[in-house]
């Protein structure tokens, strides 16, 4: 059993917390939360509380830390849960430049602990299958994907709220949703190459975008077209398109809730065939997975160069929302 700490209570440290509590393999032994009202919160539920990071990362009971923080203080904090010994669970974007994401693997690694992302969509049943599908072969050579990821959660925030902040969230729903989609495309196709993108607030007062659009081409030369909208009601779709067939995941819901998904699969000469999965517990799974690679069962199954990767693709979707030129990564 691995015991941690959640630092961060807002929604989604909420939601982690709520997880935790049905698994057998990590216990929330702390939490912290600048606001008082936050760490309350946890007391009542039997959850040792406070306000400072620093408690956390003294108590020798706690063997990693969970972030569920503003992305910018990603960086800071791996570095010094790093150098208190602790493994690492950072929710996405694990940072917002190369720089820092290859500084946070970095001193992990010299730390001898584990640097685990919440990029819980790697762990989806249907996306495991994506994945079995691309590497068998079966789908032939990969020429494109088309993933879209849109919600309309973020339209009841402050407008002072973090998450809509142009300093935490640069090019509008890139941060909240389309990294998720970017980073299967990473997990199938390797490194980037180059990536156009534009921004704009249509549909809110979402100050920093609600509809992005971006083309991210591969070094394999595979592309990507991403959609990621902040102004709609929830949709989830990721399909992946081969010379020899195609396959296709819908969302049923939100991964806040899952009710589960459809994957649909056409071979070449053949008509689609789709099949349902059933929810399935993939935030959990992820966290198992991280410590499973803490307690030394397992590798964690992200590798440290697609987690670089992931974030240098995503540095240069910022720079052409803000350039409109096509960006290197």
């Amino acid at each position: 059993m691995l015991d941690v700490a959640i630092i961060g209570l807002g929604w989604w440290g909420r939601i982690i917390t709520g997880t935790l509590a049905e698994s057998a393999k990590l216990r929330v032994r702390r939490a912290v939360d600048a606001d008082p009202q936050a760490a309350r919160w946890a007391s009542e539920r039997g959850i040792a509380a406070s306000t400072d990071y620093a408690d956390a990362l003294a108590d020798p009971a706690v063997k990693g830390v969970v972030l569920c923080t503003p992305h910018s203080l990603h960086t800071g904090q791996i570095a010094a849960a790093a150098a208190a010994g602790k493994h690492v669970f950072c929710e996405k974007p694990l940072a917002l430049t190369r720089a820092d994401v290859e500084a946070s693997v970095r001193r992990c690694r010299e730390a001898g602990v584990v640097l685990a992302v919440g990029h819980e969509r790697r762990f989806e049943p249907p996306m495991l299958e994506v994945k079995r599908l691309v590497r068998s072969g079966e789908l032939g050579t990969v020429l494109q994907i088309e993933a879209s990821f849109s919600q309309d959660k973020f339209l009841s925030l402050p407008p002072a709220n973090w998450r809509l902040s142009e300093r935490e969230a640069p090019a509008g729903p890139m941060t909240a949703t389309g990294i998720h989609q970017l980073d299967l495309a990473v997990g199938l196709l390797g490194p980037a190459e180059r990536a156009f993108a534009s921004v704009r607030r249509l549909g809110s007062n979402l100050a920093n975008g609600d509809t992005l659009g971006a083309l991210v081409t591969f070094k394999s030369g595979a592309n990507l077209l991403l959609s990621a909208i902040l102004a709609t009601p929830f949709a989830g779709r990721f399909a992946v398109y081969g010379n020899e067939g195609w396959v296709e995941v819908r969302d049923k819901a939100h991964p806040e809730a899952p009710e589960g998904w459809v994957l649909t699969r056409c071979r070449r000469r053949g008509k689609p065939e789709s099949r349902d999965y059933p929810a399935a517990a993939a935030v959990r799974a992820n966290l198992e997975a991280f410590a499973d690679a803490a307690e030394g069962r397992a590798l964690y199954p992200v590798p440290a160069a697609e987690m670089i990767a992931n974030i240098a693709a995503l540095e240069a979707i910022f720079r052409s929302a803000a350039s409109g030129t096509v960006e290197p990564v």
